[in-house]
């Protein structure tokens, strides 16, 4: 399944059809590959329609038109001779602000840093180039990807949040602008935005995908993944980075194959309620458990906390997950914000980011301590259940994107302001556990798209992706 196409550029842009599909870049380099279009064509479709609908919603900072004009140009030339890099060469993609693109700046919506272009690339964007992929530009971020929200809208309704903190991506993919972006994740960051935009969000096991070169946040939970038109363009876009430029901190990278795997129909899944499923409506708490009568009826067994011990000791113990995973964050946030400050005055970052840097510089290291053994309890829980099952599933975000009052003209700045762009509470415990985790664009609510979130026990990642195309080709 995939996401409606946005209608225009007013005010709200259009509803969201789970039905509806959006253009792949599979779909695009079968047409380069037949010679019905090319790479270059491609580039002008979507800058057509940034230039269209970008103005309401602002999901590019900074765009690199010339540099991404000669990068398809170049593809079209492999193409023509029959020689494309990779099944990636050719996509123009757009990368979040906290990760270095060579020859663009890395703002990160700060006053820290200026419009100096970067001059290298980090691992990923490195990857990506070397697949032949067409770096169109840079995409909007909450401060620090952690701080004052960005002036992103929502593409299905620009009274909306586009979510965070990976907010230009997830916009970007759903507005059409391009088929795939790059984001990353820390607490939320990435299964939340693709769930209020309707993108293929995957956040693949921590250390699976290089994050060398991107902005740190709390590196024990910083990932990088792909948000795409679909499941196949973003394990393709995973498995480009991975198999280039390899894993991080000891982590060989994915293993598996570079096309998507065939779709796996599990025979069982754990669901699981957590904290978040106490701020959901009546609309979205009826969605979901559409979705889970459906799976049901497909012979699929569903297991939870009512008929097994082990999920109900794994509920109880992620009934903290959000505070253990904040309290890991901003203990490890602490570097560098100090050094911002310390160079540039306490002015030099944003009530929000202040905030938690004061929360993570209150802490011991007895109290950082406390949080990781929480963390590992959560772990071990997780992989006791995990061999019960093929796979866990709850919601990607606690109902549509909600309503925050950020107009164009500016931005939010203030303690909680992360708080506008939605909740983490189903999101928080994945990012802590480490496994992987996609959001499918299968429900709507209130004409909004809501993801439904499948996960996997650390480097599943293959075999969930086997699962969540099953899930995806099933119930829609």
């Amino acid at each position: 399944m995939a996401k409606i196409a946005v209608q225009n550029a007013g005010a709200s842009l259009g509803g969201y059809d789970p039905g509806s599909r959006l253009p792949t870049f599979l779909a695009a380099r079968a047409a380069f590959l037949a010679g019905r279009s090319t790479p270059r064509m491609l580039l002008e479709e979507s800058l057509e329609r940034i230039a269209r609908l970008d103005p309401v919603i602002q999901a590019f900072c900074f765009l690199d038109v010339p540099g991404a004009r000669a990068a398809a140009d170049a593809a079209t030339q492999r193409y023509a001779q029959n020689r494309p890099l990779s099944p990636l060469d050719g996509c123009p993609m757009g990368i979040k602000d906290t990760i270095h693109v060579r020859g663009m700046p890395s703002k990160m919506n700060s006053a820290v840093y200026d419009d100096t272009p970067v001059r290298f690339d980090a691992a990923s964007s490195y990857a990506l180039r070397q697949a032949g992929a067409v770096l169109l530009g840079k995409t909007h971020v909450p401060e620090f990807a952690m701080g004052k929200s960005p002036p992103t809208r929502n593409p299905f309704d620009a009274r909306r949040t586009a979510g965070g903190s990976s907010s230009g991506c997830g916009a970007a993919v759903g507005a059409a602008m391009v088929p795939i972006a790059l984001g990353n994740q820390t607490g939320g960051s990435l299964i939340r935005p693709s769930s209020f935009n309707a993108n293929y969000g995957f956040k693949p096991t921590h250390g699976a995908l290089n994050v060398g070169g991107m902005h740190p946040i709390a590196p024990s939970q910083d990932h990088i993944g792909p948000m795409a038109a679909s499941l196949a363009d973003a394990w393709l876009t995973a498995w480009e980075i991975s198999t280039r430029i390899g894993g991080h901190n000891g982590h060989p990278g994915l293993s598996g194959a570079p096309a998507v795997p065939r779709a796996l129909k599990p025979l069982r899944l754990a669901r699981l309620d957590t904290l978040g499923m106490a701020q959901l409506d009546e609309a979205t708490r009826e969605a979901m458990a559409q979705m889970c009568h459906r799976i049901e009826a497909l012979g699929v067994g569903l297991l939870d906390r009512d008929c097994n011990d082990a999920i109900a000791a794994l509920e109880d113990l992620l009934l903290e997950a959000d505070d253990v995973s904040d309290r890991i964050f901003v203990y490890e946030l602490r570097w560098p914000l100090v050094a911002y400050v310390d160079a540039n005055g306490p002015e030099a970052i944003s009530a929000t980011a202040k905030a938690r840097l004061e929360r993570g510089l209150a802490m011991t290291p007895a109290d950082y301590r406390q949080a990781l053994a929480k963390r590992d309890r959560i772990r071990a829980q997780v992989a006791l259940v995990g061999q019960q099952v093929d796979g866990f599933i709850t919601l990607a975000s606690s109902g549509p994107a909600p309503f925050d009052g950020v107009d164009q003209a500016g931005t939010v700045d203030r303690p909680n302001a992360h708080l506008s762009t939605g909740s983490r509470s189903f999101l928080s415990p994945w990012s802590m556990v480490g496994g992987p985790a996609f959001s499918l664009p299968l429900m709507a609510v209130d004409g909004m798209p809501v993801g439904l979130q499948v996960m996997g026990t650390a480097d599943t990642d293959y075999r969930l992706t086997a699962v969540a195309r099953w899930l995806d080709e099933n119930c829609g």
